[in-house]
């Protein structure tokens, strides 16, 4: 093969050729674009730079009357569109440049997941909300690594401690919390911000200090190791990586009692399934069981299968459960009419439980207020 090498001349001219395109394209990329833009009347203005794109639209949680809107494109190349008013609250978006879904380049806030990740923005209050940040004493989220004789790899488990965990000796309950399908082990923290809400429920004296466990859902390895590893199609690993590898590794690590007055499990769709069949299950590991916008089987012959330990024994049930407690949003059209039908199969097989209904879809804003409603109600006497 022969090797050519250009004069340094020509290298010149040619840099002297392309030096003002290269710095043009520079100065744009440096020109200040902000995206999103929370307005003072509480509208959204997204933006994103996409001179080629044939069409851009903007789609998130914040919009339930139709999936996306569409996006205008001015001389520069800047697509924006103003949405809004919204409630104060977290919402998650994505971007659709023509048939590529993609997060907001200039905002650094995400919440991740196992396929696909989103863009947060949070609509500020006139006054903060108990899952912001506020001048209380606050808890700490640990990061355990962990590999998992059950799933056959390294995976991850948040767990997050209560404000003076670590100057003190005290055990403290826990409270196991599963993310939804679309989630990873840090929902909980990005999005939901568990840890800010239980910081500031303990500092208001409306929840009991625990310690809160966040697993992986999903039964495959850690999603940020890099592996592109499909789930088992076995979900049972997931229960089973709980029990047989998650609740030794807490309870050899942290100071929390061992006993099932003291140990809770909760959950929001995917996650509000396992919290309800594991804890369903296992009454002898956990006697308060609750589940947000489960995603249950949708008839009742399979609700009586998969709950037959509970229901077979109402009475056993009643006596052993301090708390079985589930919630849904009203306009949730995928997972209401299940949710609901569970609590009147409760009823009719005489299971002593509560059932909340919320406004809202199948999204954090219904999330983030049942475990504001529920965390108050756990390892009460």
């Amino acid at each position: 093969m022969t090797q050519m090498t250009l004069p340094r001349t020509v290298t010149f001219a040619a840099v002297l050729v392309f030096l003002p395109g290269l710095l043009a394209g520079q100065q744009r990329r440096r020109a200040p674009l902000r995206s999103p833009e929370v307005n003072a009347d509480r509208t959204i203005t997204f933006r994103v730079y996409a001179p080629l794109a044939k069409s851009v639209s903007v789609g998130g949680d914040m919009i339930q009357d139709q999936p996306r809107r569409p996006m205008t494109k001015d001389s520069a190349g800047i697509w924006s569109t103003t949405l809004g008013p919204f409630a104060p609250d977290i919402y998650d978006y994505t971007f659709q440049i023509d048939d590529v879904t993609v997060l907001d380049p200039v905002n650094p806030s995400v919440t991740l997941g196992p396929r696909t990740s989103s863009s947060l923005i949070e609509v500020p209050g006139g006054a903060p909300e108990l899952w912001d940040p506020q001048p209380v004493p606050h808890g700490t989220v640990h990061v355990n690594w962990y590999e998992s004789n059950v799933v056959g790899g390294l995976r991850a488990v948040y767990v997050y401690t209560p404000p003076g965990y670590e100057e003190g000796q005290e055990r403290y309950p826990v409270l196991y919390l599963m993310h939804g399908a679309g989630f990873t082990q840090e929902g909980w923290t990005t999005t939901g911000r568990a840890n800010l809400i239980l910081d500031n429920l303990i500092a208001q004296g409306q929840a009991k200090p625990m310690v809160i466990v966040m697993p992986f859902g999903h039964p495959q390895v850690a999603t940020t190791l890099g592996f592109n590893q499909p789930p088992a199609s076995d979900r049972s690993l997931v229960a089973q990586d709980i029990l047989g590898d998650i609740m030794p590794l807490v309870e050899k690590t942290y100071r929390v009692l061992t006993d099932a007055d003291h140990r809770a499990i909760a959950g929001f769709s995917m996650g509000g399934n396992q919290s309800l069949t594991i804890g369903l299950d296992h009454p002898e590991l956990f006697h308060w069981v609750a589940g947000f916008s489960a995603a249950i089987p949708r008839q009742q012959e399979a609700l009586e299968r998969t709950f037959a330990t509970a229901l077979a024994d109402p009475d056993r049930t009643n006596a052993t459960l301090k708390l079985l407690w589930t919630a849904c949003g009203t306009d949730d059209r995928g997972w209401f009419p299940p949710n609901q039908t569970f609590a009147k199969l409760l009823d009719e097989k005489g299971v002593r439980h509560t059932f909340v209904t919320t406004p809202g879809a199948h999204q954090w804003q219904v999330w983030r207020r049942n475990l504001i409603a529920l965390a108050p109600l756990l390892f009460v006497d």
